[in-house]
């Protein structure tokens, strides 16, 4: 196996302007199916009160459904990766929007928290999961020359998209029932999603190389890696630990927010500016998580994705700080939720784009799968684990110190380890083996 140039810092080849506007349709049709299946794991925190509330169950026990979301979301990402190579990224996106529609539509008919295992974790997981990696995928393939940009703008699309729906859902459940609201927004989002995938396209060879990047700066790119050889190097496993690390975070706060606020005493009618404080948060976050990610990934293709990371990373670490010290008002609470979700949402533009600059493209889906499952270790540790500390301590102290420690360990680690060892393009080599 051999070493070609990279993707950072490199001079794009220009292509002609019909593939150019073909790449651009593509990554908007990408963004439409990201924005749409994002409501699932964004907006649960809004039905967990009403949910909990109706079938009388804990908290812990009701945050498994959103554990379960994310590992079969990220869990099964190899299987994903595994189908994508056998499908078109049409057909594997509107399977997945079905899936997630009908996922809302049982849910809304769930008599039990077990029901809602099967329904939003299991069912919604999965739907999401093949959209995600299909539209990961199509990006990494059509943008190898502006790889952070690209899949930063999809993947923020995925952090923007429950703006779109956190207030109506919010109003829907006041006015007519958590149930009544799954099933009007579940047929609606599968008619998004898979109207969106109906025109999704994988570039053609010829496409693909009018926007191949020039291998003048001597990068550190695999030629094609498979997954066999990408997880038997040393360097793949330090992201993954990396990301782990990272997502836990990031989890924690997206499944839980509406549990601590109400302990830092942000109440229903706790108010900012006369809207209510805790869906103007939520708001306050999807933005912020929407536009971290092209941020940092155009960020990344200027300075190199392990600087971008590290910056990052250690912002994450200081904005759960600030939000655990000053948290109990509510103007702060709004606005540093947000400066949190900043902080973190970036890994899912820097983590994809630093794999395929490392281990290349020609097996994407399916690398990207396996690095995909890091998010699901972040979810259990996040979710139920993260609610039963709480559970036992009645205080999210202890939560939020350990998220700390794991935001700032992950920036020790893409600096002082995973850097170094990818100076040496030789060095993965050597340790990527022979199939």
């Amino acid at each position: 196996m051999k070493s070609i140039g990279g993707d950072n810092g490199q001079k794009p080849r220009c292509g002609s302007q019909k593939g150019s506007l073909t790449r651009w349709v593509q990554l908007a049709l990408g963004m439409t199916a990201m924005l749409a299946i994002s409501s699932p794991q964004y907006v649960w925190t809004l039905f967990v009160s009403p949910i909990r509330s109706e079938l009388k169950a804990s908290l812990s026990a009701l945050q498994v459904t959103i554990a379960l979301f994310s590992v079969f979301q990220a869990g099964l990402g190899p299987i994903y990766g595994w189908i994508a190579v056998r499908m078109s990224t049409r057909w594997l996106g509107v399977a997945g929007g079905l899936l997630v529609g009908l996922s809302w539509v049982i849910s809304g008919y769930a008599a039990s928290v077990p029901a809602l295992y099967v329904s939003y974790g299991a069912m919604a997981g999965i739907g999401t999961g093949l959209v995600y990696v299909a539209v990961i995928e199509l990006m990494i393939l059509w943008f190898p020359d502006r790889r952070g940009l690209a899949v930063g703008m999809a993947a923020g699309s995925y952090g923007f998209g429950a703006i779109i729906t956190t207030f109506p859902i919010a109003f829907s459940i006041g006015a007519s029932g958590y149930r009544s609201t799954l099933v009007t927004f579940g047929v609606g989002l599968a008619a998004i999603i898979s109207l969106a995938s109906l025109w999704m396209r994988r570039p053609t060879q010829k496409e693909a190389l009018e926007f191949g990047p020039s291998i003048e700066s001597g990068g550190r790119a695999l030629v094609g890696a498979t997954t066999r050889q990408m997880v038997r190097t040393p360097a793949f496993w330090w992201m993954y630990v990396a990301m782990a690390m990272m997502a836990t975070g990031g989890l924690m706060a997206i499944s839980q927010l509406s549990a601590f606020a109400k302990d830092f005493g942000i109440t229903d009618g706790v108010r900012v500016f006369g809207m209510a404080a805790l869906p103007l948060a939520m708001t306050i976050d999807r933005i912020a998580n929407g536009i971290t990610r092209p941020f940092f990934g155009w960020l990344s293709d200027l300075i190199g994705r392990e600087n971008t990371m590290c910056a990052a990373f250690v912002l994450e670490g200081i904005a759960i700080t600030l939000l655990l010290t000053f948290g109990r008002d509510p103007l702060t609470f709004t606005v540093l939720t947000g400066m949190v979700f900043f902080g973190w949402g970036e890994i899912y533009s820097l983590f994809p784009s630093l794999q395929a600059d490392v281990f290349g493209t020609a097996h994407a889906a399916k690398n990207f799968g396996v690095l995909l499952t890091a998010t699901a270790v972040g979810s259990i540790l996040g979710g139920p684990m993260a609610a039963a500390v709480y559970e036992t301590t009645r205080s999210w102290d202890f939560v939020f110190y350990a998220v700390i420690g794991l935001d700032l360990c992950a920036a020790f680690i893409v600096m002082f380890i995973i850097k170094p060892m990818l100076r040496n393009a030789g060095a993965v080599i050597l340790n990527a083996g022979e199939t």
